[in-house]
């Protein structure tokens, strides 16, 4: 599915295409998720740590691999043609039952942040986990990635008591019902 819409701000227009994440799409996704996790990151990850999550060509063969899953559930937003932001989902890692998807990543540029891109991405898979007939959705974040909790805040996503180490940092479940 594909979407196209544009957003205004101010005197700006830009137009906003959403669509499947496709075989041939790795690149784009790889540089996508390692340049967000650079800026959102930087704060939070030992530079040890973040060199090592953000090695373009080992999220460029990740994204070969995923890509040709089947039940591969992935999107790529583009902005004025330029690609943005990427987002996967699926059903829950956690074995919290069938009814439960979970927001598995969504990663944008920071040149863009706070722009309503990231909100464009969130309803298009929140519409998504929603026509598969989740019933809720969950999703991780680091506690220390405060941006990213109050956009998820900002979007219905409440804290649960759920919480986890990854890497020696700690991770929080946020979860939402649809």
């Amino acid at each position: 599915m594909e979407i196209r819409f544009e957003i205004v701000r101010g005197n700006n227009m830009d137009s906003v295409i959403i669509r499947k994440a496709i075989p041939g799409d790795e690149q784009v996704l790889a540089y996508i998720q390692t340049e967000s996790w650079k800026a959102a990151f930087v704060a939070i990850l030992s530079p040890e740590e973040l060199e090592r999550c953000t090695n373009l060509q080992k999220a460029e063969q990740m994204y070969h691999s995923i890509l040709r899953r089947d039940g591969c559930n992935m999107a790529i937003e583009l902005v004025n043609d330029q690609p943005h932001c990427t987002a996967a989902w699926g059903q829950n890692r956690c074995n919290l039952g069938d009814a439960v998807g979970e927001l598995i990543c969504i990663h944008s540029l920071q040149n863009n942040w706070a722009k309503g891109y990231g909100s464009a991405m969130m309803e298009y898979v929140l519409a998504q986990l929603q026509q598969a007939k989740y019933e809720s959705v969950i999703l991780w974040v680091f506690e220390a990635n405060t941006r990213a909790r109050k956009f998820y805040e900002k979007h219905g996503f409440e804290l649960t008591e759920q919480k986890k180490m990854a890497n020696g940092i700690a991770e929080l479940m946020y979860k939402k019902d649809l």
